[in-house]
């Protein structure tokens, strides 16, 4: 078991995270849009709304439906600095590393790729 299926074990846990489905719509566009460009997606949802040290929306600025990429954010507790910190104790305050957004985007598309089918 490899660290992002060890982090969705445990995120499955929740009920609130493991209420996070990707709808039908959902599916046809990643599958439209491939992998490649929905973890390019990804990356820039990343780095504009979670990597900055001091966001002034944190935790409001993750839309519950609109994209993937949102519901997987939810599902694996990476739509705020408040989760991040909380299930993956990544700072508060501070701006995201490379490595730490990297870790984020594999995670998100771990979860995509399981719940894909």
């Amino acid at each position: 078991m490899n660290e992002y299926d060890f982090i969705l074990q445990k995120l499955s846990q929740s009920k609130f995270r493991n209420s996070f489905k990707l709808k039908e719509k959902d599916k046809i566009y990643i599958k439209e849009k491939g992998m490649k460009k929905i973890k390019e997606h990804a990356y820039d949802f990343i780095s504009k709304r979670l990597a900055l040290s001091n966001i002034p929306n944190d935790g409001k600025q993750t839309p519950m439906k609109g994209h993937p990429v949102f519901i997987a954010q939810h599902a694996t507790a990476t739509c705020c600095r408040g989760c991040l910190y909380k299930w993956h104790k990544i700072g508060k305050n501070k701006e995201l590393t490379f490595g730490e957004q990297e870790y984020i985007v594999n995670l998100i598309m771990s979860w995509l790729e399981k719940n894909i089918d």
